[in-house]
């Protein structure tokens, strides 16, 4: 094998730990409570991990537990190809990241079933990254075309997901602790993977069942401050104040429990460990990075150049959630957009390689289940592609990160993972 064979296998076995870390057949057992002595164990699912989320406590009630069939119902909705069997509760695939009518309906399902639990009754939230687009109940006269539209601007806009999601809580039926105002009395237990920047409860899939401590105000400024061309429906909700969410102290949350089961962090400490097993010396730079993926790419290089010039072996890794602002008419996502600038501003650099994945197993594209996650870079990427006729910095300067990464074979493509803790970013030096 060759040390740039080594390099990527390392590359490849540090993504691989990342996702292993946060997959709910690991993490979700230890943090399910008893089933309750009476009443029903009612599971409600949303987002990538929500299939695997769910057989995961199928398995725990049913076979550890010994709990009835009949005790055991409700509704996991996933992204299309992230289903898997389950044995009692139903799995719908829905669209995202821009929403579609099998979410809408599975969602009015989700509301009923909220609002018909009872004092006996735990009902399990069992939530990842994702479940925004796959919870969707438009409120007001918004429909789901005119909320897909928004999504779609929001997506290009360059909003953080923070700011997206301030925005969306305003136009659902379900989120910003609405479903937790729909199940109260019943006992109810959020158990969620972390999917965004600082494991904020009222981000991760838009809060579901939590409180909601932004406000109608802030909303209005999301979408004044990326120029957003709402419709009418949208501009009416945003401007009802009678409209806004659950706050912290309310009693609809009185009875409600909100654990973390998985986190970026984690997933982060072991794609370090798979480094550091390799000969190289972790240097993390942060679980929860934000920004523009090409500038904090250019940010990186640098970092990584420092290093080699220092002799160095080290392995540089980071996590978070990274967006790109679209200007183009290419097709990529933020992980791949990264891996491109990076290689730009490396410029052949000897002795480093890198890779920037989505531990959900795609990264932006077109909704597909085989879309690309994210793309490997090193000292060859640059020479390779000038030889085929590309233009890394014409490339970036479209956003055509994709078609780039794929001419070269160079695009990473684990399909599904099942579970979601945003990003992982490995650079390899020396």
């Amino acid at each position: 094998m060759s040390d740039g064979e080594a390099r990527r296998a390392v590359l490849r076995a540090a993504f691989d730990a990342a996702v292993k870390a946060a997959h709910p057949s690991a993490c979700l057992p230890p943090h399910l409570p008893p089933a309750p002595e009476r009443g029903r164990i009612l599971v409600l699912a949303a987002g990538k991990a929500a299939a695997s989320m769910t057989a995961a406590a199928e398995a725990f009630y049913l076979d550890r537990c010994g709990v009835p069939p009949d005790r055991l119902a409700g509704l996991a909705v996933t992204r299309i190809g992230y289903g898997q069997p389950t044995r009692v509760v139903e799995v719908v695939e829905a669209g995202h990241p821009v929403p579609d009518q099998s979410g809408v309906d599975a969602t009015r399902r989700t509301l009923a079933l909220a609002q018909a639990a009872g004092p006996d009754d735990l009902v399990l939230a069992l939530i990842s990254g994702g479940g925004s687009a796959n919870w969707i109940a438009p409120a007001g006269a918004l429909t789901l075309a005119e909320k897909q539209a928004v999504t779609r601007a929001l997506l290009r806009s360059g909003a953080s997901i923070g700011e997206i999601n301030t925005l969306r809580k305003r136009l659902s039926l379900i989120k910003g602790g609405r479903l937790a105002r729909l199940a109260a009395p019943a006992r109810l237990l959020t158990l969620a993977i972390s999917d965004v920047p600082h494991d904020d409860p009222s981000t991760i899939a838009s809060g579901p069942t939590v409180p909601d401590p932004t406000t109608m105000a802030q909303a209005r400024a999301v979408a004044a401050k990326y120029g957003l061309d709402l419709p009418p429906a949208a501009r009416a909700l945003l401007d009802d104040d009678a409209n806004e969410t659950p706050k912290p102290g309310d009693p609809v949350f009185r009875n409600a429990e909100f654990r973390i089961v998985a986190r970026p962090a984690q997933s982060v400490e072991a794609a370090a460990e798979t480094a550091r097993a390799a000969g190289y010396e972790p240097l993390s730079l942060g679980a929860d990075l934000e920004g523009e993926a090409r500038e904090v790419a250019f940010a990186h290089a640098a970092e990584a150049v420092r290093l080699k010039r220092e002799g160095r072996k080290a392995a540089l890794i980071s996590g978070g959630e990274l967006t790109v602002t679209i200007r183009g008419t290419g097709r990529g996502g933020p992980n791949q957009e990264y891996a491109l600038a990076l290689a730009v501003a490396l410029k052949g650099e000897p002795g480093v390689a890198a890779l920037a994945g989505d531990t959900d197993g795609t990264d932006g594209g077109a909704g597909k289940p085989d879309d690309p996650a994210g793309a490997v870079v090193d000292e060859t990427t640059l020479a390779r592609a000038r030889s085929i006729g590309l233009d890394a910095a014409a490339s970036l300067d479209d956003n055509d990160s994709t078609a780039f990464f794929e001419r070269l074979g160079d695009l990473l493509v684990p399909g599904p993972t099942r579970t979601n803790v945003n990003d992982i970013r490995v650079i390899l030096v020396g």
